[in-house]
């Protein structure tokens, strides 16, 4: 049984998500090939070659993979397909637009999202924004999933796998990157910080907003986020956003200040080691899922807490 993953990468390094995908694909059992396609990429198949579990790492250099567009990145992945009995990829922007394509191609129905392996044609997946876990078993020959990252721990470094060369295939120009604004931000990224620290509409406004979670923030060297009520609000832009619609994070300490809880956030954040809520309703959903809940006036409780952290 082979298994092949799609990297995620940006010419130099792979991304973390990669990284637990593979983590998964070790889990489903077989050998674990990894497709890196990019262009000038061979500093990220290297890096992709160390990883423990990967035996294999095949990589098509094309001038056209820069961007790693969608539809040219599923066509190759059809093109080489033959031999594999599950075709994964992680759960992120990139994974759900390009492994979809590769699902209607090969005529399968997707396993999206998946947590955890039971076995090699049975997954388990979060429904109903989370507040249930499905178990899933695939007959298709050939298994499409995604896979989320805060479900499996990133692997390792580890002994160095074969590298060979694809042949690229056609650039189909169906569809062209115009452009890409990265957001600049001295802080963690909020997908891989370890520690984050969110805000919700209690605060108010966004000023509120910078003006006391900044500083908790940069004390305890974390990320910011928001709920999607204070993101609709104009708080913070959208890349702040934690929830369903917005970044599934699971850091080791997730501070939640002025967020009520809704279903949709907390798909986002329930995953987290230690959960901490501050907010003045002490019936307020987020504290289901705490581990530490403080009812208090935020206006209050964050300057004292930040004075306790000098």
């Amino acid at each position: 049984m082979a298994i092949l993953v799609i990297a995620e990468h940006d010419q130099v390094s792979v991304k973390g998500a990669t990284l637990n995908t593979i983590t998964a694909a070790k889990q489903i059992g077989g050998d674990v090939h990894v497709l890196v396609a990019g262009s000038d990429c061979a500093a990220a198949a290297q890096a992709v070659a160390k990883i423990d579990g990967v035996k294999k790492v095949r990589v098509a250099d094309a001038t056209h993979y820069v961007d790693q567009t969608a539809e040219n990145v599923a066509a190759l992945v059809i093109a080489n397909a033959d031999g594999y009995t599950h075709i994964l990829a992680a759960a992120t922007t990139f994974g759900k637009n390009m492994l979809p394509r590769v699902a209607a191609l090969l005529d399968v129905a997707q396993i999206s999202d998946i947590v955890a392996v039971k076995s090699a044609d049975t997954f388990v997946r979060p429904i109903y924004a989370g507040n249930a876990l499905a178990t899933v078993r695939s007959h298709d020959a050939v298994k499409v999933i995604t896979a989320r990252s805060t479900g499996f721990e990133a692997a390792g470094p580890g002994a160095a796998a074969t590298v060979e060369a694809l042949p690229a295939g056609p650039d189909l120009g169906l569809s062209k990157l115009t452009g890409r604004e990265l957001t600049k931000s001295e802080r963690p990224e909020l997908g891989d910080a370890k520690i984050i620290v969110s805000g919700g509409r209690g605060l108010g406004n966004g000023e509120n907003y910078r003006r006391l979670l900044d500083p908790l923030a940069d004390k305890l060297g974390a990320a910011l986020g928001a709920s999607r009520a204070a993101v609709d609000a104009g708080f913070v832009p959208n890349d702040y956003q934690v929830g369903q619609t917005g970044k599934i994070v699971a850091p080791d300490l997730y501070i939640a200040v002025g967020i009520s809880g809704a279903i949709q956030h907390l798909a986002g954040m329930k995953d987290s080691k230690v959960i901490v809520a501050i907010n003045k309703d002490g019936d307020a959903p987020i504290f289901q899922v705490a581990d530490y809940g403080l009812v208090a006036d935020l206006f209050e409780a964050l300057p004292e807490l930040c004075s306790l952290l000098d």
